[in-house]
């Protein structure tokens, strides 16, 4: 006897997964706003030379960030749309692209931190580590599923 074992051609999805991944990323990103907007609101540290300049692109990295959970949530709530998926993947693209100047900003902080507040410094770039650890995950967890993720430096707009 023979048996014929059918051939499934089908993306795997696993939406729960991207959204738990998606979901701590935007944790660490809640600790990166939390603990660097505090440090406007301490004499010693309110003018840190560039806490402002990280915060311009810190801001628009957290809209992607929530932008990717929504239209995880979605994907996870049995939508099935590809404009979600698209609006997913640009969004974890862009939030890489502001990453990327949120560490600058991040390392100049710390850079001209009071002594004091070195350590504090390096809690907030240890939290922006793991947000962008976790957006890759992300990408990886996406790119098992079958979909297509370009690199960073194509240009998405959302």
């Amino acid at each position: 006897m023979v048996f014929l074992y059918p051939f499934y051609n089908y993306k795997v999805s696993n939406w729960e997964a991207v959204l738990s991944l998606l979901y701590h990323s935007l944790y660490a990103e809640e600790m990166v706003c939390a603990m660097s907007s505090e440090l406007f609101h301490i004499p010693e540290t309110k003018d840190l030379k560039g806490n402002n300049e990280m915060h311009s692109h810190l801001v628009p990295a957290s809209y992607h960030r929530i932008t990717a959970v929504g239209s995880s949530q979605r994907l996870t709530n049995g939508e099935q749309r590809q404009s979600i998926i698209d609006t997913l993947i640009a969004c974890i693209i862009n939030a890489e692209t502001q990453d990327k100047k949120v560490r600058e900003g991040l390392d100049t902080m710390a850079e001209n931190a009071p002594t004091e507040y070195k350590s504090f410094m390096e809690t907030i770039i240890i939290w922006q580590e793991q947000a962008e650890a976790y957006l890759n995950e992300t990408k990886e967890a996406l790119q098992s599923m079958g979909i297509s993720v370009p690199s960073e430096s194509e240009q998405y707009s959302s």
